[in-house]
């Protein structure tokens, strides 16, 4: 049984997190408020729940996470960024910019995909991290061809730990262009550590791995620690 949480309930530390039918799951209840998801990212929670359900936080263990050093480029993709960063450089047809239109980059991320329905990604989501964007903790990396947002990546940062929340792409392999320039920022900024917090073959093929959420919790105690990185602004990704 987890608990029930209103708007004044502190969290469940983490180890009272579901390990059976729900592994991960912590608690319900509460807001999407940025004061909220705030508390969530630095006690290593996040939200995460289907249309018609109450809102549900997780813990997952193990945690799913890409060091930015592990990223992987395939051949194909090498090419692609070079292209696009020969384009952003000589104010071409490609462009990447961060934190232009976080907004569009979170409905783009929650409307239907080609191969099933919408994601979880409701408004009241938006609301929560539109508001966690205004006061500087969420922030998007963004791809435009011929001035129309073609793909990008959004996530929060607190300090120097960044948490990943989704992905989307219009055109072919969008997405990981954005999650590329997002990755080489990251890294330079001294960035150790994107949380991908669920497992999936996408995100393994791209370099993110599992490990104990004991040692997530570990790193990301510190990481937040550490002073806010900035100005957000694109850097040439490894390939270019």
């Amino acid at each position: 049984m987890i608990p029930w949480l209103d708007a004044h309930t502190p969290f469940p530390d983490v180890s009272q997190a579901l390990t059976m039918d729900a592994p991960g799951l912590l608690a319900a209840g509460a807001d999407l408020s940025p004061q909220r998801l705030l508390l969530a990212y630095q006690n290593g929670i996040f939200p995460w729940f289907s249309e018609g359900q109450p809102i549900l936080w997780w813990s997952t263990d193990p945690r799913m996470v890409l060091y930015t050093d592990d990223f992987k480029l395939s051949d194909s993709l090498r090419k692609t960024l070079r292209r696009v960063e020969r384009s952003r450089q000589e104010g071409g047809r490609w462009q990447v910019k961060f934190d232009s239109d976080f907004e569009a980059v979170m409905r783009a991320c929650a409307a239907p995909r080609r191969d099933g329905p919408g994601t979880w990604i409701s408004e009241d989501i938006i609301d929560g991290y539109t508001g966690l964007h205004a006061l500087g903790y969420a922030h998007s990396a963004e791809v435009w061809l011929d001035g129309e947002l073609v793909g990008g990546a959004y996530g929060v940062c607190i300090g120097r730990m960044f948490y990943g929340e989704s992905m989307f792409a219009r055109v072919s392999d969008a997405s990981k262009v954005a999650l590329a320039y997002l990755v080489a920022f990251l890294r330079k900024n001294g960035v150790r550590m994107v949380d991908c917090q669920q497992e999936t073959g996408h995100l393994a093929s791209l370099g993110a791995a599992p490990i104990p959420r004991s040692a997530f919790l570990q790193h990301l105690r510190a990481a937040i620690r550490e002073p806010s990185i900035g100005p957000w602004e694109p850097v040439a990704p490894f390939a270019a």
